[in-house]
């Protein structure tokens, strides 16, 4: 006897989720890239300012991947997919372990990882809201949250295999890894059958823009990611800059990712009972906050607070943000319009988080970076009263295709 409807999207949902914690969790493992930047400066001979540069260049090609991963997986078969997504990924790593010099990073780690990354990502959210209830906040916060999870549990197992094997052993075990683990949710997605597209959607469902709407929600994410990609991505060596031995860095790095992954997770829980535009506001304050705390009272203390504040401001946005697409638009368009939205992460990733490596460069301190993530996340705050206080688009509110005159 085969299953009801309701009983079927609930095996479904769960075989995606299960095989979006198994692939996420190790590309997530970017956020953790603070931990490389001593150890990497010293064996290749580079600056913080070119440290950054390997980071933006791994966040733009996460987001050509998620570009890329609507046209993929609707003329590819997504089981292949993701065992070529994994390929890639684990080649760029071990070109980066054998790297001699920064163009060898940039390749290995900037391209080749970060693009099978945000393609493996994109699938798995497109994958997810085809077989969740409409406009599921918790369960898209969830996902997003992997990341960061990815890095919280990266951390500390890179530090202590730093320290045991080195450097170049390291990133070879991660490619193993990220190998290993793309196949298993390759695996995990063959038993979820899923459909990466309702055939009962009607082309304006699919194609629907809301262009206003995309543009404010747009900013709103770009600014938050600004100040936490600046946080995530530097976290070990702010912690170093006002006072923290290496120990207590990279234990506090490992605190501030796992309060990221746990705020994705809530941004997505909040909007299944609040307004959008209230809880975007409310994490831009949270992130000011902890901008403010710092510059009055610097301190190693002060800044694992103070980093915690920040990247938790950007974690609510992340999570709202992927809930926010599943209410604005038809599931059939949530890869397209999420792969778009996503080019703010990467602008962001560009922007304040090289900006505050080069300015490091120059100080040796991360005062004047401060500074400005304080006044990104006011003009985060203000453009997040401008979304619209019912988070539900005009062809979302209509009946389902169903229901809905032919």
């Amino acid at each position: 006897m085969s299953d009801s409807p309701p009983a079927r999207g609930i095996r479904q949902g769960t075989w995606v989720l299960a095989a979006a914690t198994v692939v996420n969790l190790p590309f997530g493992t970017v956020y953790a890239f603070s931990v490389f930047l001593k150890p990497m400066e010293a064996l290749l001979g580079i600056g913080r300012a070119e440290m950054a540069i390997v980071f933006s260049m791994a966040s733009v090609f996460l987001t050509v991947g998620m570009l890329m991963g609507p046209a993929l997986y609707r003329r590819f078969a997504p089981v292949p997919l993701l065992l070529v997504c994994g390929a890639l990924s684990a080649s760029g790593l071990l070109i980066c372990a054998l790297a001699q010099g920064i163009a060898h990073v940039l390749l290995g780690y900037g391209v080749f990882f970060g693009l099978g990354g945000g393609v493996a990502f994109i699938m798995m959210q497109q994958g997810l809201n085809q077989t969740i209830q409409p406009m599921s906040g918790l369960a898209n916060g969830y996902v997003v949250s992997l990341y960061p999870m990815g890095a919280m549990l990266g951390a500390p197992v890179f530090g202590w295999a730093i320290e045991a094997f080195g450097l170049r052993a390291t990133l070879a075990g991660l490619a193993l890894t990220v190998l290993v683990c793309c196949a298993f949710a390759a695996m995990l997605w063959r038993q979820a059958q899923v459909r990466m597209q309702d055939p009962g959607a009607s082309p304006a469902d699919s194609e629907a823009r809301h262009w206003g709407l995309f543009a404010r929600l747009f900013v709103v994410f770009f600014l938050a990611a600004s100040a936490g990609l600046m946080v995530m991505s530097q976290a070990a060596g702010i912690l170093q800059a006002y006072g923290a031995q290496s120990l207590f860095a990279l234990g506090g790095t490992t605190f501030i990712t796992g309060a990221i992954a746990a705020a994705r997770i809530g941004g997505g829980w909040l909007i299944d009972r609040f307004a959008v535009p209230h809880v975007a506001c409310m994490a831009h304050l949270m992130a000011l906050s902890g901008s403010g705390l710092l510059l009055a009272w610097p301190g190693p203390g002060m800044a694992v607070l103070s980093m915690t504040l920040i990247g938790c401001g950007y974690g609510f946005i992340s999570g709202l943000t992927a809930g926010a697409i599943a209410r604005y638009w038809h599931p059939n368009a949530f890869g397209r319009v999420a792969g778009q939205l996503y080019m703010a992460w990467c602008i962001a990733a560009i922007s304040l988080p090289v900006l505050a490596g080069w300015l490091y460069d120059q100080t040796q301190g991360y005062d004047l970076a401060m500074r400005i993530a304080a006044g990104v996340n006011l003009l985060g705050a203000l453009m997040a009263l401008s979304l619209p206080a019912t988070a539900r688009s005009p062809l979302q509110a209509q009946p389902p295709p169903s229901a809905k005159e032919t």
